[in-house]
């Protein structure tokens, strides 16, 4: 896999296809749920942008012209993710839209981090959001988390599992416990699974914790929840407030999305997620592959009751999730699940031969034909043996080749070279089996 110069990974011909097979099912998935395409712009002032994104912040890129004057004019950056750039596009459109508001993007968002695996400094994500004007109930919350695992479901990619939380429910205990620094602790405990226990109680000491109240924290953290009573073992830790009792309330509500899921084991609370971003005022969602949990989440998402009335008088409370196309692709190629035997190269699904030079406007009329019925063509650029075509054929991936009639009592036949039988068709009714 080459690299460019700004860590975005540049894929083969048949992984960019796959990568396109993988946005198309999203969007599907998207559109079935009602979400309306959107697309925003990618550079933002970064006023806009600084402030929303907590350890992020250090990693917008700003923008300039190489040639521009010094000047009083405002910062530029490019986004660091898709959330904030909708809801500054709300708050502008707010008259036009019609709430709740759903809206997905597919598109490419930049952080200043070291290219590595499953991270880039040039990324493609799918985000899916709902804004309401005023309240949002947490059903929606519920509904986005179905939604992220029923698009999940629907890739052909390994297993991903859903681990939900609830910020509520987190900032809650640590009142409990007397911290007062709520968005530093949660910044630290979210770290848990890339340092460890030990370094994150080590972290909160060095904030100012005791180690009485960082140990609880790791220890609330270590909680998962499936039922009624892995939620009383958060209770059974002895610190008690009101927002503690509304977001474990809310957490069992939203796990309740499992029940409708084709495994329903696939999603569970998981007191250990927190997302580093500060605009997450409740549910908090992350997915990792259940056979490499230590690679890092492929999806998140989250509730934000601020984040668009920053901008607004209106109150403007969300919900969203966010697909990682590019990070998905990263570790595919990495566990070699893009390795095909016979590699598609290109999206044609029939290559039509060329019997002879003076014959190619016969072969070109059969491409028109099934272009037309939005059947995917390529004609032969050569009219070589039939052999050395079908294997240039081979070669893209190809998996229909099509030999057009010739004379007037002559039929046309494709040959399915996966199957390796050839039969007569019509190109006028002729489809793929299965369709490609």
């Amino acid at each position: 896999m080459a690299e460019s110069l700004s860590g975005f990974p540049e894929w083969l011909p048949e992984q960019e296809l796959f990568q396109r097979r993988l946005i198309e099912l999203v969007r599907h998935q998207f559109e079935l749920h009602g979400f309306t395409p959107l697309q925003t712009r990618s550079i933002e002032l970064a006023s806009d942008l600084l402030g929303e994104g907590g350890d992020t912040d250090k990693e917008i890129y700003g923008v300039q012209r190489l040639a521009a004057e010094p000047s009083g004019d405002s910062k530029l950056a490019l986004h660091f993710d898709l959330t904030v750039p909708f809801a500054r596009y709300v708050v502008e459109n707010r008259s036009a839209l019609t709430f709740p508001f759903r809206r997905y993007q597919v598109q490419q968002a930049w952080r200043g981090e070291r290219p590595q695996l499953g991270r880039y400094r040039e990324f493609l994500q799918a985000d899916a959001d709902v804004i309401a004007s005023g309240s949002m109930d947490v059903r929606f919350d519920r509904e986005m988390v179905a939604l992220l695992r029923t698009t999940l479901d629907a890739l052909p990619i390994p297993n991903v599992r859903l681990l939900v939380n609830n910020r509520k429910l987190l900032e809650g205990f640590y009142r409990g416990l007397g911290i007062h620094d709520i968005t530093g602790t949660l910044r630290i405990v979210d770290k848990i699974a890339k340092i460890g226990p030990a370094a994150v109680v080590q972290q909160l000491m060095d904030r100012g914790l005791t180690a009485t109240q960082a140990e609880k924290c790791v220890a609330v953290s270590a909680i998962e929840i499936r039922n009624d009573a892995d939620a009383q073992r958060v209770l059974d830790l002895g610190e008690r407030n009101d927002l503690l009792d509304e977001g474990l309330r809310e957490l069992l509500f939203v796990l309740s999305a499992s029940r409708n899921a084709a495994r329903p084991d696939s999603i569970v609370g998981a007191l250990s997620i927190a997302r580093g971003l500060d605009y997450y005022t409740g549910t908090v969602v992350e997915g990792v592959f259940e056979d490499h949990p230590k690679l890092s989440a492929v999806c998140s998402g989250g509730r934000y009751d601020n984040l668009a009335s920053g901008r607004s008088k209106e109150k403007l409370p969300g919900v969203g999730v966010s697909i990682g196309i590019t990070r998905i692709m990263g570790y595919c190629a990495h566990l070699g699940l893009l390795k095909e035997t016979r590699p598609r190269r290109t999206p044609a699904a029939v290559y039509v031969l060329v019997h002879a030079e003076d014959e190619r406007e016969a072969s070109e009329a059969v491409a028109r034909g099934l272009r037309k019925r939005g059947i995917a063509a390529l004609v032969s650029d050569s009219a070589d043996a039939y052999g050395k075509q079908i294997r240039s054929a081979n070669q893209l991936g190809v998996p229909y080749v099509w030999f057009p009639a010739r004379g007037e009592d002559g039929q046309h036949e494709v040959k399915d070279l996966l199957a390796g039988h050839q039969t007569p068709a019509d190109p006028t009714t002729w489809v793929p089996t299965p369709v490609t």
